[in-house]
């Protein structure tokens, strides 16, 4: 009974922290950039760091897409956020899982590649053609990319200063 109580403590933490990264993802898209049809947020892509190596894969790609869905409601966002930022936080999500301890912060890395490479590709095969517009596979990862560096940048910097505050490693890394 005490690992099972254990278990459902550390699903309800970790769904808390996916709904406060995707609420905090939604307040901060007060910041963006339009770059043609999309609408670039580097915040979401700093969130997506942040939840990715915190929470994992599955737990990013929710809070990301939860934020996506948030903003498209609220009319804030495009149709180009759903493959623009969920995956990023899902590959960030799974390099961390793949990494040692000491060097998860590199899992912001894929972020970029993620985003700029992977979603531009989706988002220039499905979401355009979908929406009526012409843009290309270059064009999008050239926009994503300058949305998705900065933001991995700043995600992992935060993670880094939370570390050595020691913050990181006592209340929040004891979900991880």
């Amino acid at each position: 009974m005490n690992g099972t109580k254990r278990i459902h403590n550390a699903i309800f933490r970790k769904a808390v922290l996916a709904g406060a990264f995707a609420a905090a993802g939604v307040v901060l898209s007060v910041v963006s950039v339009p770059v043609g049809p999309t609408k670039c947020f580097p915040f979401q892509h700093t969130i997506n760091v942040l939840a990715g190596i915190v929470l994992g894969p599955w737990w990013a790609l929710g809070a990301a897409f939860t934020t996506s869905l948030i903003r498209n409601m609220a009319g804030t966002g495009s149709l180009f956020a759903f493959p623009g930022s969920m995956f990023g936080a899902f590959l960030v999500g799974m390099a961390a899982k793949m990494l040692p301890q000491k060097y998860k912060i590199c899992a912001a890395a894929a972020e970029p590649v993620g985003t700029g490479i992977i979603g531009a590709w989706a988002s220039s095969l499905i979401i355009a053609p979908m929406i009526g517009k012409s843009v290309g596979f270059a064009f999008l990862a050239s926009s994503f990319l300058m949305s998705s560096i900065p933001g991995a940048i700043i995600g992992a910097a935060l993670l880094w200063c939370l570390r050595k505050r020691i913050f990181l490693g006592q209340s929040i890394g004891s979900i991880l």
